[in-house]
């Protein structure tokens, strides 16, 4: 069987490639990250579970936009050490088929725009898909596959949507996206990944290896993307209700000492419970049973009351949110490094938040995929990145679509 070589850029802890490998029909060749924990992560994952003992060096730890050090290689960077560039892997490798990724997604998101007052038009990430497009250039891919957030197609930083920007940038380096995005918009929920999860996907095809660009682009998101569908939707509790249960502290004796609850013991990493105040504990208790009793009165005004009522101010939103136990869970994002208040825990009696392993199994990563870092680092990795079960399902979509187009040319 045929191996399809991609690489991997803005690769975060490498949820995406992971669900690439899973499929085992891709070849990893390289991944590039700016940020180290993350880099950390994904070279100890390449390592461990897909036995890439080279992995330090296939794994870049480097800023994508010095792109003349990221091809041709940097020496005794204060900051990202030395490497001997993309140029010198993809090389040795004879050339790339694929290449993945999607730059941040914080300057596309409609929240991150709301939130920001000049709705992050003078954000620089707004345009780090230009350096997606100079890699997409340098080494000729049969196609890529470009992931983000749908507020991607309403941005507009400079007044014309970005979307736009996009398509005419791959356009003149000799690849096609879709024109009709909206088949493009992949909900995660679908592909047995428990959260409902929406992100578009655009798949670019070469010009120059593909024909028929738009009806083969169609039949890719119609017909062959759906095929790996999961067979049902599975829940938060489905997920995770088999992790070991916390045991609430609200002496004060145990607070004095930063204890919130007692941890059994679990030989499955990253399940412990963040430190909670008695105030917000209690918060997370009264929330959890009206989910749990299938009451829900607490509507978005009564739990802004409860806010004021508990904490002793307004807020203009609502800042809880509890995971329905029968129903996916709502979008997994890197706020949870923050706090996890709109990821209260269903269970009453545990009266706390999702843990990180919690977190990852709601995003569909193993159990065996350790992060390396502190928590907030793992909560940020794992909001940020590709649900490993829809990557997979991506990856052999793409799969069956480069061998269909091998075979026509046979």
């Amino acid at each position: 069987m045929t191996k399809y070589k991609f690489l991997d850029i803005f690769a975060g802890c490498g949820g995406l490639e992971d669900g690439f490998l899973q499929t085992e029909k891709y070849i990893d060749v390289a991944a590039v990250e700016w940020l180290k924990p993350q880099v950390n992560t994904l070279r100890s994952r390449l390592k461990s579970k897909w036995e890439i003992i080279d992995s330090e060096e296939r794994v870049l730890h480097f800023d994508i936009q010095r792109e003349e050090e990221l091809f041709y290689g940097w020496k005794n960077d204060a900051e990202y050490g030395s490497s001997l560039g993309l140029d010198s892997i993809v090389k040795k490798s004879e050339g790339i088929d694929l290449i993945i990724g999607g730059p941040p997604c914080q300057a596309y998101s409609v929240a991150g725009r709301v939130r920001d007052e000049n709705g992050m038009k003078d954000d620089y990430r707004n345009y780090l898909f230009e350096h997606y497009c100079s890699i997409v250039n340098r080494y000729k891919p049969k196609l890529f596959v470009f992931e983000n957030v749908p507020g991607i197609l309403s941005a507009k930083p400079d007044g014309t949507p970005i979307i736009e920007h996009i398509r005419k940038g791959f356009s003149d380096i000799g690849y096609e996206i879709i024109e009709n995005l909206s088949l493009a918009k992949i909900d995660a929920s679908n592909y047995s990944v428990p959260q409902r999860r929406e992100r578009i996907v655009i798949v670019g095809l070469s010009k120059t290896f593909f024909a028929n660009l738009q009806t083969t682009l169609q039949k890719f998101y119609t017909q062959i993307l759906p095929k790996y569908k999961g067979k049902k939707t599975i829940s938060v509790k489905e997920a995770i209700d088999d992790l070991p249960k916390f045991e609430p502290y609200f002496d004060e004796a145990h607070h004095r000492k930063h204890i919130a609850y007692k941890v059994p013991e679990c030989s499955i990493s990253w399940h412990e419970p963040r430190y909670q105040n008695p105030r917000d504990m209690d918060t997370f208790r009264i929330l959890a049973e009206d989910v749990s009793s299938g009451r829900f009165d607490y509507d978005s005004k009564k739990i802004t009351e409860l806010y004021e009522q508990k904490v002793g101010s307004k807020s203009p939103i609502h800042r809880y949110h509890v995971l329905e136990p029968n129903k996916p869970s709502t979008t997994i994002i890197a706020h949870l490094y923050k706090d996890g208040n709109r990821f209260i825990h269903y269970d009453p009696k545990q009266c706390r938040t999702i843990t990180v392993r919690e977190a990852a199994r709601l995003q569909s990563f193993d159990d065996d995929f350790d992060f390396i870092g502190n928590r907030g680092n793992a909560y940020q990795m794992i909001g940020n990145a590709v649900p490993p079960k829809l990557a997979k399902a991506i990856g052999n979509a793409i799969f069956e679509l480069l061998e269909e187009v091998k075979d026509v040319s046979l």
